[in-house]
């Protein structure tokens, strides 16, 4: 069982969690775009390439 404890942890837990990924995001802002200017190309890629063997597996049975 559950109780309100844990799930005041959780809810700060959660709230810390997504405040300190927010700040570091934010602060390494000028890093990921000089890095990792083509990575949408490469998720597309990545995408497309699980489209087409889902659409295999789903073909050939």
């Amino acid at each position: 069982m559950i109780t309100q404890g844990r799930w005041l942890f959780v809810l700060f837990f959660i709230l810390a969690f997504t405040i300190g990924m927010i700040y570091a995001y934010r602060k390494d802002l000028k890093t990921i775009r000089e890095h990792y200017s083509g990575i949408y190309f490469v998720f597309i890629a990545l995408l497309l390439f699980l489209l087409i063997l889902y659409l295999l597996v789903k073909l050939w049975h």
